[in-house]
C-alpha cells in the first residue's frame, strides 16, 4: 500500500472513481494509506452494520448529517451532526439507522490494515448475505459478533 500523498478529494469523488454498496450503505473512500483510512458513508434508512470488532484498528466516526444509534460495548449510545464517536480497536460495536431519515458521516480507521480489500469483497459478492459477509470479514481482520438480543 502507497504513502499517503497531498491533495484534494472532490465532494462528489472517490479515490480512483471507487465507490462501494456494503450492506445497503453508500461507502466512498477519500483517502488510503498504510497508516489511516478514511471514507465517506451515506446510511439509508433501517440500514446497519451489525456488531463487530476490529481487533488491529482504532475506528473514528463523524457525524455530517442525521444521527445514528450505536450499540458500544454493550451500552446504547446515539450520536448526531457533529457528534464525533470514538471506537478504540478491540471494542465491540455496532452502527444502526434508525431515525426514518439518511445519515452521513466521515468513518477513518488506523491503520487501514485489510479493511480496503474487506469492503472491495463485499462490494463485489452476488449477494450480500450475512454469511457471507461475516466469512470474508473474519480473513480481513474483522470479527462480526452474534446481533443484540
Amino acid at each position: 500500500m502507497k504513502a499517503m500523498t497531498a491533495g484534494i478529494t472532490g465532494a462528489a469523488e472517490g479515490i480512483d472513481g471507487l465507490s462501494w454498496s456494503i450492506l445497503g450503505q453508500t461507502y466512498v473512500p477519500k483517502q488510503i494509506s498504510a497508516d489511516s483510512f478514511a471514507w465517506h458513508a451515506t446510511f439509508g434508512i433501517g440500514t446497519f452494520v451489525p456488531p463487530h470488532i476490529h481487533p488491529l484498528q482504532d475506528e473514528f466516526l463523524y457525524i455530517l448529517e442525521g444521527k445514528l444509534d450505536f450499540m458500544l460495548d454493550g451500552a446504547n449510545a446515539s450520536a448526531t451532526v457533529g457528534d464525533l464517536v470514538r471506537l478504540p480497536k478491540g471494542l465491540p460495536h455496532g452502527i444502526f439507522n434508525n431515525s426514518g431519515a439518511i445519515a452521513k458521516s466521515l468513518f477513518w480507521v488506523a491503520p487501514t490494515g485489510r479493511l480496503v480489500e474487506l469492503f472491495q469483497a463485499i462490494h463485489d459478492l452476488p449477494q450480500q448475505t450475512p454469511d457471507a459477509v461475516v466469512a470474508l470479514a473474519a480473513k480481513h481482520d474483522v470479527d462480526f459478533l452474534p446481533p443484540p438480543a
